[in-house]
């Protein structure tokens, strides 16, 4: 579908200011051009390359002076169209997909889909900037990619090898019992048995021999490519935000995390609210009449709010200051559960009231360590 309106004869292109819209997807982009005004000027499908993205911004550059693109997907199908696009200095504007609500009353297709991304960014609801992904921290996240499923891979195949002591013949289970998880997995790699189970009076026995050395040395192997891993994002986090890792209970992994949240443009998040909204750990408000209360916030990435409980809980263990900070909040009547929330919220900054010295910016605000 191709619509295109008249302009007048006076008007050039080029004195048109115009919004795009672009509906991503693996193979074909589809993208939306509008007005100032809001109306439709035409739409048109792109291939997912680099001559594509060239195409589609030649071809919207045709319909007038292009204000912003806002494109669907910056993290996934869009990331590559982003970037393009901000390496010729085009403003891209990250727009979430339409909610069912919209969807039921509109229906579904590109065009649709394509022109709403526009008049979200025309209308001012969508105005999130998207993560670079061009920079150290895109390093840091590629690298954690692989480390997030060795470490999958490697609790399944423990917990598998487990199972199998548990559940196998009663001789082996009782030669590896009462062994450390250590001298577990040592013992079973050192496992010998025969390969060809049709012909022994026992396959089973041999078969679970088998299996559990197997798995030995998977776990081995995963635990070695964990290692490898580590070895090289020590030195980019430290390189990429040695400010972060000088704050007390962040480590690798943790200021990995917060980086990965804030993207290689931190500067995007405008306050340490702002970072607090986008990890999930400033209060919700949920008034009505005379009631005045809030809720806890359950949306967010919980990756990072499960970095920022890390924090708290090394704090609580070993930090002072903090302990001296929950014992007061213990004698107000305050719950563990609501001392970490409370510390959670602080060091974040989305914290409502004073924050205690491990959150007062004695050892860098959160904006400040991933300003870098």
């Amino acid at each position: 579908m191709t619509s295109m309106t008249s302009t007048s004869p006076d008007v050039t292109p080029a004195a048109i200011h115009v919004t795009v819209g672009v509906d991503t997807h693996s193979d074909i982009h589809h993208a939306a051009v509008i007005d100032a005004v809001g109306r439709p000027l035409a739409d048109s499908g792109f291939p997912t390359t680099p001559a594509g993205y060239e195409q589609l911004l030649v071809w919207a550059r045709g319909h007038g002076q292009v204000s912003a693109f806002g494109v669907e997907g910056t993290g996934a199908y869009g990331a590559g169209l982003a970037r393009h696009l901000r390496a010729a200095g085009q403003v891209v504007i990250e727009v979430d997909r339409p909610d069912r609500t919209t969807r039921r009353q509109r229906g579904k297709s590109d065009p649709i889909d394509a022109y709403a991304a526009a008049a979200a960014v025309l209308r001012g609801t969508a105005s999130g900037t998207p993560k670079t992904r061009d920079g150290q921290v895109e390093a840091i996240r590629t690298l954690r990619v692989a480390r997030r499923s060795a470490i999958k891979a490697r609790t399944q195949a423990i917990n598998q090898l487990k199972a199998l002591v548990l559940t196998g013949p009663a001789e082996l289970r009782q030669a590896l019992a009462g062994q450390s998880s250590r001298e577990l997995l040592e013992t079973c790699r050192r496992l010998r048995a025969n390969r060809g189970l049709a012909e022994l009076a026992d396959p089973v026995t041999a078969a679970t021999k088998l299996t559990l050395r197997r798995l030995a040395r998977r776990i081995t192997a995963l635990r070695e490519e964990i290692d490898d891993i580590d070895t090289e994002l020590r030195p980019l986090v430290a390189a990429t935000a040695p400010a972060l890792l000088a704050v007390y209970g962040v480590g690798t992994e943790v200021a990995a995390q917060l980086l990965i949240t804030a993207g290689d443009n931190p500067e995007r998040l405008r306050s340490e609210a702002a970072f607090a909204q986008l990890c999930g750990t400033a209060p919700l408000p949920a008034s009505s009449g005379r009631t005045t209360r809030h809720r806890l916030n359950r949306g967010g990435d919980r990756h990072a709010n499960y970095a920022l409980h890390i924090i708290a809980l090394v704090r609580l263990s070993a930090h002072q200051p903090t302990r001296d900070y929950a014992a007061r909040r213990r004698t107000q009547g305050l719950s563990n559960l609501e001392i970490i929330r409370c510390l959670i919220g602080q060091v974040s900054g989305g914290g409502r009231g004073r924050a205690p010295a491990v959150a007062r910016g004695r050892v860098g605000g959160w904006p400040r360590c991933l300003a870098r």
